[in-house]
């Protein structure tokens, strides 16, 4: 029998550990990345969508928070990279979507990382848009199109759910496998007749394109999408002191959201490379949690309830599956001990 093409497409990524050796080599094991002093390398994958996480980098707030450590930030422009990176063994911490994380704790990958944090839920700023000229108006007019997404990310989940709620066979649809700086270059050369994508990529192609749906309309169908933060199981054993400096200072990044967002939309355009005014506006369509809410039933939990984001992961293991994009969804429990709660309302309480 063939390999289903997301397997091979799997195969064919894990070639990427090859590519990433020079990040390896500056990085150490995680086991051996600290002393007894508690000093070390942290290794951290970043992604370029408005976050905590990219105001937490421009502000060296970890750096603050954890002097002892050597802090590596790199940037990855998909889930699916980084999923690999994780097979590589060359992160330790990682801002990514929860479909990535559902497929990451899912066979064959099954990689031994917990979720930390939720970053954001993604609302207007993950879409999908068909590109002006090309005679789509809805989503039923996508059969017989050519459609871009990084596959295996977040984007990717929800053009199947999308596709799937409007009675669209996902297999009369040609689904291109591209990154989101590559979606931006076949857009501007005619390539493709739709992307499913986020910011800031997405405000490059709405400029001559037409939104059909966005994840924040999808969540109100019960598929909602998040950026998480994740560390390797490995990692939190050994550094469960660095995982709560992190947590604290993402809880700030998170207030500063709130309470000053000219200051979060200065920090988040620098890292962009947008201006300020853009980047606010780039922050208003995502939908960011109150610190203590990471707690709550609803999300994260606590070590002896966890939260009914096990569920959502869940969930989209079980859709992932019915759309051949894994063998099968993990139970439950797998996704339950998959939340890492410990001191978690300890981590978020406002300094």
């Amino acid at each position: 029998m063939t390999a289903p093409r997301g397997w091979r497409r799997l195969a064919a990524a894990l070639t990427l550990t090859t590519l990433l050796g020079g990040l390896a080599a500056c990085g150490t094991d995680p086991a051996d990345a600290a002393d007894d002093a508690g000093g070390g390398t942290i290794r951290i994958a970043y992604q370029a969508f408005p976050s905590g996480d990219l105001i937490v980098k421009d502000q060296g707030w970890l750096e603050e928070a954890l002097p002892g450590y050597d802090i590596e930030w790199t940037k990855f422009d998909s889930g699916a990279s980084i999923n690999t990176a994780f097979v590589g063994g060359v992160v330790d911490l990682a801002a990514i979507g929860s479909s990535p994380v559902a497929r990451g704790l899912s066979a064959p990958l099954n990689i031994p990382y917990q979720v930390t944090w939720v970053l954001d839920v993604a609302g207007d700023n993950e879409a999908l848009v068909a590109r002006d000229g090309t005679g789509i108006t809805d989503l039923a007019d996508l059969a017989g199109k050519k459609v871009a997404t990084p596959f295996a990310s977040t984007a990717h989940y929800s053009l199947l759910a999308a596709l799937d709620r409007a009675g669209v066979d996902s297999s009369t649809v040609t689904l291109l496998d591209l990154q989101p700086q590559d979606i931006i270059s076949a857009w501007a050369r005619g390539d493709i007749d739709a992307a499913y994508t986020w910011l800031p990529s997405l405000a490059e192609i709405e400029k001559t394109g037409t939104v059909l749906v966005t994840s924040r309309e999808l969540a109100g169908d019960g598929k909602p999408t998040l950026d998480l933060g994740v560390a390797s199981t490995e990692f939190i054993e050994a550094h469960p002191d660095a995982i709560s400096a992190w947590r604290t200072v993402q809880a700030r990044a998170l207030r500063l959201i709130a309470d000053d967002p000219d200051a979060a939309a200065a920090a988040i355009g620098r890292q962009l490379g947008i201006s300020p005014e853009d980047a606010a506006g780039q922050l208003s369509q995502g939908v960011f949690l109150d610190p203590a809410d990471q707690a709550s039933e609803e999300w994260l939990g606590t070590p002896d309830a966890p939260g009914n984001l096990a569920a959502n992961l869940e969930d989209a293991g079980k859709f992932l599956v019915g759309q051949n994009q894994i063998p099968e969804a993990p139970s439950l429990e797998v996704f339950q001990d998959a939340l890492y709660s410990d001191g978690l309302e300890d981590d978020v309480t406002d300094e």
